[in-house]
């Protein structure tokens, strides 16, 4: 399973990519991978609020509907509407073209919460 060291993760099976005060978000190979085949996914809109915890969008897949949870608190500054056409992408790229959107964080101590590869490799493998 491909968990790329530059990377932090949840445990609830999402990535996150930081630049500076912005972090981008998707969902792992493992939580593709357990999910089946993407059909369709809520591209959350630009400028919501989020806080670390809630769900703030969902991804359908053939075989359930699963919520995404904000790893950070903060607002979303950008999403990938590529998404709206082409779900799949969460199945295909799921590290690159696949991401979900990006949020501009308010609080950096909750990026100490997150996991790193090898810790998100444990729990994956545990």
């Amino acid at each position: 399973m491909n968990v790329p060291a530059d990377l932090r993760y949840s445990s609830d099976h999402e990535w996150i990519r930081q630049d500076g005060n912005v972090v981008t978000i998707g969902i792992t190979e493992y939580a593709q991978d357990s999910l089946g085949d993407v059909v369709f996914v809520e591209v959350p809109e630009q400028g919501t609020t989020v806080v670390l915890g809630d769900s703030f969008t969902e991804v359908e897949s053939t075989k359930s509907v699963s919520d995404i949870y904000a790893p950070v608190s903060g607002v979303i500054s950008a999403v990938n509407e590529a998404l709206d056409d082409q779900p799949e992408l969460l199945n295909s790229d799921p590290y690159g073209e696949g991401w979900i959107c990006s949020i501009q964080y308010s609080d950096a101590a909750q990026l100490d919460e997150l996991m790193d590869a090898a810790a998100y490799r444990a729990l994956t493998e545990g």
